[in-house]
């Protein structure tokens, strides 16, 4: 086959480049961010269109004063001061990552930059098969494979190759950061078969440079946790605020204990931790302080979402949810996790076969979890043993005693009630166990009452109506 018998649009994609940017620049940006990372990307989407020129002219032996592609300098970002231009200064150290970087983010902002890679093979009528890539779904672009990459940067040099692969590996920054997403091809296909894309946080930060949280989606079943509350807001005892304590000291100084005094050759990565309890005594508010005074984002699973009834799903749900926290400072938090994590059953049917191989892999994902999980539950009994040996902490949360409960009644009252009588709230609090969740909803339900008649404070018997009420969801009465 001759490389000769090819025509490329290189010319004339530059020529629509040129005129993509002067439109763009032309426009005025209110955003200072998004148009510092405009700018940016302007100057590395002409350098890009001139390497991937370049490529082809090389390839296909075509007439070009230059012979290799690092001869075409990249942009100097030394005084550029945009997050796109400040992310590649303090990560990437070689112009080749670089230019993996910005193909990553052509199919978002410039996607007919890759239109050349549609010419076909003379001989075959097919693609060519050394461009790699594929088309989308419903994008009518091209989408870049590592085999894409592996072309432009290396084109068939055999060693070079070898190379360019460390820039998938899971150590570098692109994966190890969730900067690039790989989507590995169909089983028994190549490696360099895997598409590649810029994940979302990343994309934000590049353009509009704002970095937004990650939030539910059918991709990604968890919801961004937070409360207005404090430390002071949440009554507990001693003994388990003692073990909290010992979980925030694992996360301000667990990499200090790891590689400085090299734990890391006899402890496993991460920190797990089981809450249980009855409802309402705190677990997911202390989770959510946890995250809150260490900086790192707490997100609830919906286990509704991660189980399915067919064979293999609900493992490849966890799987995308753990890949995608692996090297974030997320807490991953699984409320009323009996449903996932519950006691294998000893029967042999195809359902509980299957029940259990979803244990045995949650077992094997969560050990080698580098970051933080937290599971609640309401009955310990329910977990099963083969996780709880895995937890760096049993914790308990008791329902609240007398003296914990008069302090949650004033902390939630806020100021707006007045006993009636002498230490009628005392009495409350010493005569009905009942949790801080219990409370809270009492506290509401007084409210809106007071609010109806046209109160201030809350009436003692406002507050006694509703103990009524919430105890009879338990089947209790006063």
């Amino acid at each position: 086959m001759s490389k000769l018998q090819v025509v490329t649009q290189s010319d004339s994609a530059e020529e629509t480049i040129a005129a993509g940017c002067d439109e763009v620049t032309s426009t005025s940006n209110s955003d200072p961010l998004s148009q510092a990372n405009a700018n940016s990307l302007e100057r590395e989407m002409d350098w890009f269109t001139k390497v991937l020129d370049l490529r082809i002219k090389l390839y296909f032996q075509q007439e070009t004063e230059l012979d290799s592609i690092g001869q075409l300098p990249a942009p100097d970002l030394t005084h550029d001061e945009s997050p796109y231009a400040n992310w590649v200064k303090q990560h990437l150290k070689h112009f080749e990552e670089r230019l993996v970087l910005v193909m990553a983010i052509i199919p978002h902002i410039r996607p007919h930059i890759f239109d050349t890679f549609f010419i076909k093979n003379s001989n075959f009528d097919r693609p060519y098969t050394e461009f790699g890539g594929k088309a989308g779904t419903v994008h009518q672009g091209f989408l870049p494979t590592c085999e894409t990459a592996a072309f432009v940067l290396v084109g068939e040099a055999l060693a070079a190759r070898f190379r360019i692969s460390t820039f998938f590996e899971p150590q570098h920054v692109f994966i190890k950061n969730s900067v690039i997403r790989l989507t590995p091809p169909s089983e028994g296909e190549p490696f360099f078969s895997s598409t590649f894309s810029l994940e979302t946080e990343y994309l934000n930060r590049f353009t509009t440079g704002v970095t937004e949280k990650i939030n539910y989606t059918s991709q990604f079943p968890a919801k961004l946790i937070t409360s207005p509350l404090s430390w002071e807001d949440l009554v507990l005892a001693t003994e388990v605020m003692d073990e909290i304590d010992k979980i925030k000291a694992w996360i301000a100084h667990g990499n200090h204990l790891m590689l400085d005094w090299g734990l890391a050759k006899s402890l496993k990565p991460g920190y797990r931790s089981l809450f249980y309890g009855p409802p309402g005594t705190g677990k997911t508010l202390t989770a959510t302080l946890i995250g809150s005074e260490l900086g790192l984002d707490v997100y609830r699973i919906d286990l509704s979402a991660m189980v399915s009834k067919y064979i293999g799903e609900t493992e490849k749900n966890l799987a995308k949810l753990f890949d995608l926290a692996e090297n974030k400072r997320w807490i991953l938090f699984f409320d009323e996790a009996d449903a996932l994590f519950g006691t294998r059953s000893q029967g042999g049917s195809a359902n509980d076969r299957h029940a259990n191989q979803e244990i045995a892999y949650l077992l094997q994902r969560i050990e080698d979890f580098p970051g933080i999980v937290i599971l609640a539950s309401n009955l310990r009994a329910n977990i099963d043993d083969a996780f709880s040996r895995r937890f760096q902490s049993l914790i308990y949360f008791p329902m609240p005693d007398a003296e914990q409960r008069y302090s949650l009644w004033l902390n939630m009252l806020n100021g707006h009630y007045r006993d009636d009588k002498p230490d009628q709230l005392l009495s409350i609090a010493e005569k009905y166990e009942i949790s801080g969740g219990a409370i809270a909803n009492v506290i509401r339900y007084a409210a809106i009452s007071a609010v109806q008649a046209g109160e201030s404070v809350i009436a003692f018997s406002e507050l006694v109506s509703g103990i009524a009420k919430e105890l009879r969801k338990e089947g209790k009465t006063l």
